[in-house]
């Protein structure tokens, strides 16, 4: 039926049981029904089963892949590699939803996002969201019409308490996992500052360890210059309990104000807190322009979206390639720059496949690992 649930199957059960979580609680979801898991530890797919009503497990992605009740994959194994899987699942006609990061290798990335538009298959993620978020709107909104003029400044701040323990993930590889609370929580700021600033110059990194076991760090902050001249500070952490875990707040300097998003104690919701000040006159008291509460924020996921995608809906949001690659490309600067402790300009190159310019590793063969 047109308007009945999408059948999605959860690849991926470490983040992803998350996601099944959110999937069936609740009374489940209106725009996609779980049909099923996998995950490479079998035991940890029927755990996850057992919790929610024992559903259908399968062996492999390529058992997800040959049944043709399945129409899209939510697909949660780890950054690295994950272009190649949903290379595998575009291929087999199927639709995907993933998570951020998208990859760590921009090649590889804009390749399959290349390929899945010349197919006409769909592949969303959380961050960057497909379209526009609320929150993002109304920052793109106010400067257009309140005439802030050119960015200069941003700073973005995310922070968690985490006390993990080596496991042999990819958490525990500075390689896999650079400048890890950046990685991993402040990526949703660099996609956001991304679809605000456009395309970066160079970036470089602090990151310390203070509490984690890991290897890899648990206190970090990336500093981007954007090629328009405007620069970013972004902090992420995982050392700071006070409730405020994943707040996701942002300062925005623009030439004839500022906005602010969650900046701040004050608390209305769950969504995000928006206000521009500005300054007509020197001679005047700066006042606040505008406020606004948005109940769905960058980095949620549209799976209203994702299914007007799939039905091929007129309306569905869709992406302009380079908010997802553009990142990526940071990305791969920022572990360059935690690796040297140098400044670290963000390379560009041509992919021979699309000619879309892009950076990264190259290829390889997709990783199951979760």
């Amino acid at each position: 039926m047109p308007d009945s649930p999408i059948p999605l199957v959860v690849v991926g059960l470490n983040f992803g049981k998350r996601i099944v979580r959110d999937l069936t609680g609740n009374g489940g979801n209106a725009y996609v029904r779980l049909a099923g898991l996998c995950d490479l530890d079998r035991e940890k797919a029927a755990a996850v089963s057992t919790q929610h009503g024992s559903l259908p497990v399968y062996d492999s992605l390529d058992d997800v892949l040959a049944d043709s009740e399945v129409a899209a994959v939510g697909l949660f194994t780890g950054p690295r590699g994950r272009a190649a899987l949903l290379e595998k699942i575009i291929r087999a006609g199927k639709d995907a939803m993933t998570t951020k990061p998208f990859e760590d290798d921009a090649i590889a990335a804009a390749s399959v996002l290349e390929e899945a538009r010349n197919l006409g298959r769909i592949i969303h993620l959380n961050s960057p969201n497909p379209g526009i978020s609320p929150d993002l709107d109304v920052i793109v909104g106010w400067k257009a019409t309140m005439d802030l003029g050119p960015p200069v400044a941003a700073r973005a701040d995310v922070w968690a308490h985490y006390r993990e323990e080596p496991d042999g993930r990819w958490y525990d590889d500075q390689e896999k996992c650079p400048a890890a609370p950046i990685f991993r929580l402040g990526i949703y700021q660099v996609n956001d500052l991304v679809r605000l600033f456009g395309p970066a110059r160079c970036v470089n990194v602090l990151s310390t360890r203070l509490f984690t076991k890991r290897p890899t760090a648990d206190n970090a902050q990336l500093g981007i210059e954007f090629e328009n001249g405007a620069l970013v500070n972004i902090f992420a952490s995982f050392c700071v309990r006070d409730g405020d875990q994943y707040r996701n707040s942002l300062t925005v300097n623009y030439e004839r104000g500022t906005i602010y998003r969650s900046v701040g104690p004050h608390r209305e919701g769950n969504g995000a807190e928006l206000s521009v000040i500005m300054n007509d006159d020197v001679l005047k008291p700066r006042r606040i322009a505008d406020s606004v509460l948005v109940q769905t924020r960058s980095g949620d996921y549209n799976w209203r979206g994702f299914a007007a995608a799939v039905r091929g809906e007129p309306d569905a949001p869709g992406y302009e390639i380079e908010h997802i690659v553009e990142p990526l490309r940071i990305v791969a600067a920022m572990a360059e720059a935690e690796r040297t402790g140098t400044k670290v300009d963000v390379a560009r190159v041509s992919d021979p496949c699309s000619g879309v310019p892009v950076s990264g590793r190259g290829r390889g063969a997709g990783e199951m690992n979760t």
